[in-house]
């Protein structure tokens, strides 16, 4: 597995799992003022979400090249 398939596992890998993060700790503004959407978070906290995201990612990541490159697991077969 070339490096450049690595990165691209990652990215997908890095993408789900930012998905699943972003509704975390999300909390309505009641009064959101004139023209701002009434469903927008009141902190989004996308630097932490993204910090969780990277770390989760890695971890995942490293369980996803593992079996990959694993012997009793082949995808060749």
């Amino acid at each position: 597995m070339s490096w450049l398939t690595e990165f691209v596992v990652y990215a997908l890998i890095w993408w789900v799992v930012l998905f699943a993060v972003l509704p975390w700790g999300v909390e309505r503004d009641e009064n959101p003022a004139p023209g701002h959407d009434a469903g927008a978070p009141k902190a989004p906290r996308l630097w932490i979400k993204m910090a969780v995201t990277t770390g989760i990612a890695a971890v995942l990541w490293v369980i996803a090249i593992w079996l990959i490159r694993s012997p009793w697991l082949s995808f060749r077969n």
